[in-house]
């Protein structure tokens, strides 16, 4: 059974710093696509980065584009997501989630594995 435990979220002020970690257990393929979404109250979930594990290639969406970096450490099965110059746009729960096979959207549909969330909350 895949489990995604999400933690570090937090409060901070504008420009602030967070890192955000994925802890990923139970998963049966050594190469997947691990991905960081979003949801603000009211708002549809967003989808924010991914990385392929096999490879380590990485998609941003544009609105964090240069502000966030997504990235993995294979041995401990996690991924990060280091959020730099934070905004309050930035305030949602955050989720990581995982899909079989290779990374090419950032759709939630394609992912299968969801965690629980971890809130991040950005004040001006």
């Amino acid at each position: 059974q895949v489990q995604l435990v999400e933690s570090g979220g937090g409060s901070v002020q504008a420009g602030g710093s967070l890192r955000l970690s994925c802890a990923r257990s139970g998963y049966t393929y050594s190469s997947n696509c691990m991905a960081w979404f979003r949801q603000a109250p009211g708002k549809e979930r967003e989808g924010v980065a991914y990385i392929y594990t096999g490879g380590g290639s990485t998609y941003y969406a544009d609105s964090v584009k240069g502000r966030f970096t997504i990235s993995q450490d294979n041995a401990k099965s996690t991924v990060y997501l280091q959020m730099n110059s934070l905004k309050p746009e930035d305030t949602a729960m955050y989720y990581c989630a995982a899909a079989d096979g290779g990374c090419w959207s950032l759709l939630p549909k394609r992912y299968d594995y969801w965690g629980q969330g971890t809130q991040v909350t950005v004040s001006s």
